[in-house]
């Protein structure tokens, strides 16, 4: 299992790094899959003493929507909105990187004074989880195509997915489906809505669509003095 485990801790890091640095969409969306696809591997790995029948349904599931499902809704949403890069982010991909890098060295320092009921070595897998939490919250924040923004959140859900997994050894299975549903939806309707502001815009940065309402509201306060 330490193989294992290591090579997931590795491949959560460097996935999130990936993320923060490049500009390449459909790149992104095949390292969310990849970080997908790790993490739908920790239910088994963690419970392979007893390879539950809980555990082999939530990682099925867990491959099944953030290996292939949601990768595949996304390319969609990419191919319809006719676009490839994220050019012009609110925070440059050299910042971005270096806040990933800063963000992982504060999570690995605070391990161990994580008060959590696991060991030494699912501390790390903690620590990493919250830096993927991280990692989804700036995508959210400092990007600007609605399409980036949506993988900022699916990210943000896998941090919380590897920290479930981590800390709880017996959870109810239905919880996490729950989740997995949840995300599942707010992806389709999230690509429906790229999909359709692609059609009626020729760019789909939210904070030009933010600008067009400001110019709107302010169009209509000078019409109704």
């Amino acid at each position: 299992m330490n193989t294992w485990f290591d090579t997931i801790t590795l491949l959560l890091i460097l996935s999130n790094l990936a993320l923060l640095g490049s500009s390449q969409l459909g790149f992104c969306i095949r390292v969310v899959a990849v970080q997908g696809i790790a993490l739908g591997l920790l239910p088994i790995l963690f419970g392979s003493a007893e390879w539950s029948v809980h555990a082999i349904i939530l990682a099925t599931s867990a491959l099944a929507l953030k290996g292939v499902v949601f990768p595949w809704l996304l390319f969609k949403a990419l191919r319809a909105a006719d676009v490839r890069r994220e050019t012009e982010p609110f925070v440059g991909y050299v910042l971005s990187l270096i806040f990933g890098v800063v963000a992982l060295a504060v999570v690995l320092c605070m391990r161990s004074r994580l008060a959590l009921p696991v060991s030494a070595d699912l501390r790390l897998m903690v620590a990493i989880a919250f830096f993927t939490v991280l990692v989804g919250f700036f995508l959210i924040v400092t990007r600007k195509k609605a399409l980036t923004q949506v993988l900022g959140y699916l990210v943000l859900e896998n941090g919380i997915y590897a920290f479930g997994t981590t800390i709880s050894s017996e959870q109810p299975w239905l919880v996490e489906m729950g989740v997995l549903l949840d995300v599942f939806v707010a992806v389709f309707i999230m690509g429906i809505m790229i999909f359709h502001i692609s059609r009626e815009f020729d760019h789909i940065d939210t904070h030009r669509l933010a600008r067009l309402s400001d110019w709107k509201q302010g169009a209509t306060e000078e019409s109704n003095p």
